[in-house]
């Protein structure tokens, strides 16, 4: 017997309830970490309202092509992780796993041009809180928060990105060994559906802080 080929949990009737209970759950915690968002989405909103010339001018220093190769690895890891859902539920699941392993893969490149950009931000000093000689060369009122709004931002959406890929890794490793076998496939769907969410969140995040040009 394969790991996949297991019954329910004792306390539901059969796994389409188990799946079901899970997956309430997952949506359960989803919302919550809508909300968090949401909250700071409405701070950014608040503080772009009261210093439009600032976030205009911090958008336009922004490194966009480095924001929008990061928006495209994760659109294609969304696609490779939903492709694994597609491949573990039709049985293919070393296909389910490769496809989790390239999700993976395109999380760290995230990670990597982020680290790239943040270093870049730093040789020109640039820093949470508004230090460094960046603010002192340019003392606009409101630039200190566009940054700090920046950081914190971008650094909880990277911390959930280091989560999204442990989640995968291990999601991965139990479909290379034949754990997820249907009707067994919810935690995989459910893991992928938490992938999808940074994804969505970064949708929203990159024309914040790489797009939206400021006041003519």
């Amino acid at each position: 017997m394969t790991e996949g080929a297991r019954a329910h949990v004792d306390h539901f009737q059969d796994m389409e309830q188990e799946a079901r209970a899970a997956h309430l759950g997952m949506w359960i915690f989803l919302a919550s970490e809508l909300l968090l968002f949401a909250a700071l989405f409405a701070l950014y909103a608040a503080y772009r309202a009261q210093y439009p010339a600032a976030f205009g001018f911090g958008v336009a220093h922004g490194a966009k092509v480095l924001g929008t190769a990061n928006t495209a690895l994760l659109i294609c890891s969304s696609y490779a992780a939903a492709s694994a859902v597609h491949a573990v539920r039709d049985g293919r699941a070393r296909r389910a796993a490769a496809l989790l392993s390239v999700t993976v893969l395109c999380g760290a490149g995230f990670l990597a041009v982020k680290g790239v950009e943040y270093a870049q931000h730093f040789r020109e000093g640039i820093f949470p809180g508004g230090r460094g000689a960046f603010f002192l060369e340019h003392p606009m009122a409101g630039l200190p928060s566009f940054y700090t709004v920046y950081f914190l931002m971008t650094g909880l959406h990277g911390v959930h990105v280091i989560v999204g890929m442990g989640v995968l890794v291990w999601m991965a490793v139990g479909a290379f060994r034949g754990r997820f076998i249907p009707p067994y496939t919810h935690p995989l769907v459910l893991g992928v559906l938490y992938w999808h969410l940074i994804d969505i969140i970064w949708i929203f995040v990159w024309p914040l802080f790489y797009l939206l040009p400021g006041p003519r």
